[in-house]
């Protein structure tokens, strides 16, 4: 189980993230969040007033920022500092969400954050999730889940990530947010979000966060008769 590389991918809100992160601890395995290096570079981005539309000049963003991802141990999340400075709550913000779907459609952005991102999955012992990983990132990946859920209950669970850090979105708008990120992900040029042919589809529209965390154990351990 030590050497497994594990590909989580889906849609947003979809629970990628959160399910990625406790399946790694409870294998033993390093976890990372994919989207937060593009949530950086879309802040770092907002931040020296760059347009998200100019490609060239967020590719002069990624690739002259200070990138660092620390793998935390015991809680097997990500740690994000951008030129030294903590932002991991700060790349959730809602400005940040409203444009890293632009930012990560760039094929020369999008070039250069995989580059990243298959280094750190070569040396195996992680579980990845974002939308292209069994697709692109770790095409070898052992196992590839696709994780789906209804667009409604999946901005339920975003309003609630976003009211636990102190921001009011209405519900409707983040439910048109969400469908507008779907089609963009989906429709992008680069490494649009699809499902792997090989990867096997979770629904968690109707199921709580352990109940998915064991179907994913199980598909895993080959115990799922569903599977």
């Amino acid at each position: 189980m030590l050497t497994v590389k594990i590909a989580i991918d889906g849609p947003a809100g979809a629970g990628k993230s959160t399910i990625a992160r406790i399946v790694a601890k409870r294998l033993g395995l390093r976890y990372l969040d994919t989207g937060a290096m593009y949530r950086a570079v879309t802040l770092a981005a907002l931040k020296k007033g760059v347009s998200c539309a100019d490609e060239e000049a967020l590719l002069r963003v990624a690739t002259s920022m200070d990138l660092e991802i620390v793998f935390e141990k015991e809680t097997k999340s990500n740690l994000v500092y951008l030129n030294g400075e903590d932002v991991t709550s700060a790349i959730r913000q809602p400005e940040v969400n409203a444009s890293v779907s632009l930012v990560s459609s760039h094929k020369k952005v999008r070039e250069f954050i995989v580059a990243l991102q298959k280094e750190i999955g070569r040396q195996g012992c992680i579980v990845m999730d974002g939308r292209d990983i069994g697709t692109v990132v770790m095409p070898d990946a052992d196992w590839k889940i696709f994780l789906q859920a209804s667009v409604e209950e999946r901005a339920r669970r975003r309003q609630k990530e976003l009211q636990r850090n102190g921001h009011a979105v209405d519900l409707v708008e983040l439910e048109e947010q969400i469908r507008q990120r779907d089609h963009s992900d989906s429709t992008r040029e680069v490494s649009p979000l699809r499902k792997a042919e090989d990867a096997i589809e979770v629904d968690t529209t109707h199921m709580n966060i352990e109940q998915v965390v064991d179907k994913v154990l199980a598909i895993i351990k080959g115990a799922d008769e569903d599977v």
